[in-house]
């Protein structure tokens, strides 16, 4: 008779942790190849968690999304992007003048 699982008992990959599993078998091989398995699930694991706490990397990974989508194939800005900045001066000064009169 099994006990039920729930899904908080998932390893990242969604496979169940082997010590909830523990190998029956005595045989020497059974037991190297469950060893690399967990070592595998380990791996990722520890590969998920390191990518998940790697700011410096998240911060360059989101710069360089923001930088593809307001400039053109070419490296120049893109349009929107100028007429956008070119509005924001022109309230700006809008506002300048405005105030000063």
């Amino acid at each position: 008779m099994s006990t039920p699982v729930s899904p908080s008992d998932t390893t990242a990959n969604g496979r169940h942790p082997t010590t909830s599993n523990p190998t029956t078998s005595k045989d020497p091989d059974a037991i190297r190849a469950d060893i690399e398995r967990t070592r595998e699930d380990l791996a990722e694991t520890v590969d998920a968690l390191h990518a998940k706490l790697d700011v410096k990397a998240q911060a360059k990974a989101k710069f360089a999304d923001i930088k593809t989508s307001v400039t053109t194939d070419s490296g120049k800005p893109s349009p929107a992007l100028l007429v956008g900045a070119l509005g924001v001066t022109a309230l700006v000064v809008g506002l300048v003048w405005w105030r000063r009169r």
